[in-house]
Order: structure tokens, then sequence, then C-alpha cells
């Protein structure tokens, strides 16, 4: 079985439109792209997947030793995007997946065109002249939560990071999808991503990039939006009108046209460049 058929890899435009790829977050699976992936399947080639633990991934891919980091799972997108052979892509990555592509990015930029981050954080934790939005003993309790009862910090925790509270549904959405996760899986994961500290990876990456903030996110505060803007090469920032960390679910409108804009501006560039008569 191919390494794209194994991660349950779906895709759908014209075979000639350049390639998006669509990576989910924690606790999630490529369902949460569905109201936005389909809005660029009219002029791009789209591409869904899940990882390593999650949706309709193989079971046998997961591997704790090497999920235990984000490299193993950035090492997964390489290898995926190896496999569809494609042209250099869009990779669209929402919260912990932002992380993931630029890790890919920097060990094999020639995969990459552009990077899309959605609500990214290279660290959740608090640090001297860095705020990430939670204490250290914050994320102790919300990982011994997780260990002592998943369910019932799912069906708690999802609403806090959807936030909308005049829409119990996104929540309600986030937490099925956190229940179809197996909760070994989802607890490791969690490890892996509340724990991470990715801050030295910014200055390594080179792939232009559009960093997209939530104006109101509890989980990936304006703070660390502006943090990742200022510390990526070549990367613009967009805090889009949406509340909570899943703009894929409660803004997708807004979501959609602010990465449609950075597209069309980039290839407005890149046209004004051509244009430009050789001295």
């Amino acid at each position: 079985m191919r390494i794209s058929e194994r991660h349950g890899a779906r895709t759908s435009g014209p075979q000639d439109g350049p390639p998006m790829v669509f990576a989910h977050g924690f606790g999630c699976d490529q369902s949460m792209w569905r109201w936005v992936a389909p809005q660029f399947e009219s002029d791009h080639r789209v591409v869904l997947f899940d990882h390593a633990g999650a949706g309709d991934a193989d079971p046998t891919l997961y591997d704790p030793r090497r999920h235990a980091t984000l490299e193993g799972y950035a090492s997964d997108v390489i290898a995926l995007l190896d496999d569809l052979a494609l042209p250099p892509v869009v990779f669209v990555g929402h919260s912990v997946s932002a992380m993931i592509g630029l890790l890919a990015a920097v060990r094999r930029p020639d995969l990459f065109d552009r990077m899309v981050l959605v609500c990214p954080s290279p660290r959740y934790i608090d640090d001297d002249g860095y705020r990430g939005g939670f204490a250290p003993e914050e994320i102790d309790e919300l990982l011994s939560t997780m260990d002592a009862n998943y369910l019932g910090w799912s069906r708690a925790m999802a609403p806090v990071i959807t936030g909308n509270p005049e829409r119990p549904e996104i929540g309600q959405e986030l937490a099925a999808a956190f229940c179809r996760t197996d909760p070994e899986i989802a607890r490791h994961f969690a490890r892996t991503t509340f724990l991470s500290d990715n801050r030295a990876d910014l200055a390594a990456v080179r792939t232009p990039s559009l960093v997209v903030q939530s104006r109101q996110d509890a989980i990936a505060p304006p703070e660390v939006g502006r943090y990742v803007h200022d510390h990526l090469q070549g990367s613009t920032l967009t805090v889009v009108d949406a509340v909570g960390h899943c703009p894929n679910l409660s803004a997708p409108a807004v979501l959609v046209a602010a990465i449609r804009s950075y597209l069309a501006q980039d290839e407005e560039e890149s046209a004004a460049l051509e244009e430009q008569p050789v001295a």
C-alpha cells in the first residue's frame, strides 16, 4: 500500500492545478477542512490526509517512538509528498500542523511553494519574555486531566478551544472528533504538542508563509501569532475576524478569503517580477 493511501489521502480538483495540501490539528482529522478545502477545488489540486493515529490513517502507521516529537510527523509529511510526486505545494497547516509543516519545509524546502499557518504556536508554555498562553502548571493540569478522564477532558476542553459559546455545535463537533481518537494516542500526541518548543526552528525556514491569527484565541493568543511572524523570514501576518482556535470551523469563509487574498497577492508579485526588463 502506498504511503498516501496509508494516510487516507484524498485528492480533488484539476490534475494540473497548483497543489494545496491541508493538514489537520491535534485530535482532529481531515474532515475539519470540509468547509474550507472545497473552496479551492476549482483551481487547485487539493489534497487531504490524516496524521498517524487519526481518522482513516492506517493504524500501523503510528509509532510511539517516531511520533514522540513533531519531527516524526514532519517525516511523515515529507514521505507523503514524495509519494504523491507533486510540484511544490501550498501547505495549509492548522495549529500543531503549522509547526509540523515548517519542520518539514526546513528539511525539504524543494517540496514547498508557500505555507499557510492557521493559528500556529511554536511553544504553548509561557517563558521569560514570551507568552505562549499557558503557565507550566496549567499544562501539567491539562495533561493530568487527560490521563485521568480523556472523554471528560474532551467534552470540557472542546468549547474552550473553539470559543463561540453562542454556537455550541462547533464545540460539540470538536469534542466528537476528540472522542473518535484513540485515547492513548491522543494523550501521547498531547504531550508531543503541548510540551514542544520550536521557537528556534523558525529562523531556519525560507519558505514564504502566511500566518493567520484569530483575533481571540484561548490556545494561541494574538501575541503568539505576532511572535511567529516576527521570527519567520518572508512571512505575512493576517489577523482575521474570528473567535477561537478553529476558524476552519467557526469562520471558514473568513479563512478562505484570507488564504485567497494571500495567494493572489503572491501571484501578482511574481507576475510583476517576470515583467521587469532584464538589465
